[in-house]
């Protein structure tokens, strides 16, 4: 993989003053990694104080000759181990020829080992010159973030996990130590791998820009997968991108949330969908019934009085007026069924026009006094379809009463209230009792409805109290 990361983004601007400096040069540990016949393949600066060894006199020989005498028995002990297991091993040693050392980090992978040590002699002066690199560092990092810092060697191939970030929120016992690439490459869940990585090799050869950002899972020590978020800092010399300082920020429980909300949106608005289905279903069933049990039994009579009205009886006019007035009903019965099903167009008359429409109709049919109270209503400003939801709940509503409520009396308000639009239906009938479960199909729907539009539907009512719906709609859901 690291020979991809090895071509030139022309487009991108050099960043000289950090460029001749990585993060795991001015930190006090010592890093060395070794192949898996001792060649030392890397040497540190701080491994060159700690050991007095310099990095080109020992890079390429035999690590057991040029130090022998000083390596610790238990990083022997892990090295001839160090292809068995496939986690990073921490121990505690006193490496007594150079000084009390302790922390001793190492990771082995396939073919070769990387150990980080802590050293105990450093004067002040290197402490404050180390800091002044480190302050270097963290300019970049403070725009990122600050959960798990790393900086990535692209020609190199390794990844410097800084200051336990990786250990507190994956569990790996690592800190300011070198990584091999191929081990985040690994631990990378394999459904995202392929992506992640061809996002990074566009982002470092294609796109301009210095920003690298990345979304994906990633394998804890546990086994277990979190999901994370990747932002890194491209860092280019000569126009070839060198290095990324960057941070991994751990973000499981903001996407099982963001899950969580969005199965339980899509659970609600099935609700919704079954609950207006139900009703268009239990609609269509009245329809059949009223055609079937009323008008079907009209024309039936129509036509026998039309069949008696051929002969030459005595009664002949009689049997005619009375199949027209029959067909007269038919056509007043069609027409009241033809407006439940298809509302005066909006666009044309408007909801209050059309409401009072529908409230003209029911008040023929049924001996009910409604009152509309259409003051400070603006529906010119609504959609359509939120004034055909508004006129729906209505005719719900009303329907609600005509069948249930036993009401002589409804009051009906439809106006604007600051950003909202409130509708407010109210009978002095029979009312029901809370406390029971009250959520028949006409109420579920007009809840249903309420709710297609962000809005909500709230019920007060108590046994012989009458019943009071409020619909509340926000404005900006309805222009």
């Amino acid at each position: 993989m690291a020979s991809f990361l090895l071509n030139s983004n022309p487009a991108a601007s050099s960043v000289k003053s950090y460029n001749s400096i990585p993060v795991y040069q001015t930190v006090t540990n010592g890093l060395f990694t070794v192949d898996n016949v001792w060649k030392v393949i890397y040497w540190n600066k701080a491994a060159e104080k700690l050991s007095g060894i310099q990095s080109r006199d020992i890079k390429g020989k035999d690590l057991r000759e040029k130090t022998a005498g000083i390596i610790p028995s238990a990083l022997d002990v892990i090295f001839n181990n160090a292809f068995l297991p496939n986690q990073p091993a921490h121990f505690e040693e006193y490496w007594g020829v150079m000084g009390a050392w302790s922390d001793v980090i190492s990771y082995h992978s396939h073919n070769f080992l990387s150990v980080s040590f802590k050293g105990g002699k450093q004067t002040e002066v290197e402490a404050i010159r180390q800091l002044k690199k480190l302050n270097e560092l963290y300019k970049f990092v403070t725009e990122i973030t600050n959960d798990c810092l790393w900086e990535w060697d692209l020609a190199g191939g390794s990844i410097f996990w800084i200051d336990g970030g990786h250990k507190r929120t994956f569990g790996y016992p690592i800190e300011n130590a070198l990584i091999p690439q191929s081990f985040w490459e690994n631990n990378i869940h394999p459904d995202d791998k392929t992506r992640v990585l061809a996002e990074l090799s566009k982002t470092i050869t294609q796109i301009p820009g210095v920003l690298w950002e990345a979304a994906y899972r990633f394998k804890k020590a546990s086994g277990d997968y979190a999901f994370v978020q990747d932002r890194g800092h491209i860092i280019f010399e000569s126009g070839e991108a060198i290095r990324i300082i960057g941070a991994t920020q751990d973000i499981t429980e903001k996407v099982l949330l963001e899950n969580q909300l969005t199965t339980a949106k899509l659970v609600k608005q099935k609700e919704i969908t079954d609950a207006i289905l139900l009703a268009q279903e239990n609609e269509r069933s009245d329809m059949g019934k009223e055609l079937h049990d009323n008008l079907n039994q009209v024309l039936g009579a129509t036509k026998l009085y039309i069949e008696m009205g051929k002969t030459d009886s005595p009664g002949r006019d009689a049997y005619l007026d009375k199949a027209s007035g029959y067909i007269v009903n038919v056509i007043e019965e069609i027409r009241r069924i033809s407006k439940r099903l298809l509302p005066p167009g909006m666009g044309i008359i408007g909801l209050t026009d059309s409401i009072k429409i529908l409230l003209d109709d029911f008040s023929i049919i049924h001996p009910i006094d409604i009152e509309f109270d259409k003051s400070n209503t603006d529906d010119t400003v609504l959609e359509e379809k939120t004034q055909m939801t508004i006129f729906r709940i209505v005719q719900e509503q009303m329907n609600n009463i005509l069948k249930h409520a036993k009401a002589s009396k409804v009051i009906i308000h439809l106006g604007w209230k600051g950003n909202e639009i409130q509708l407010l239906i109210s009978d002095n009938g029979i009312g029901v009792d809370m406390n029971q479960k009250t959520t028949g199909v006409g109420l579920r729907n007009i809840i249903s409805r309420a709710e297609s539009c962000h809005g909500k539907a709230e019920i007060v009512s108590k046994p012989g109290a009458g019943f009071h719906l409020k619909v509340v709609l926000p404005a900006e859901h309805l222009l």
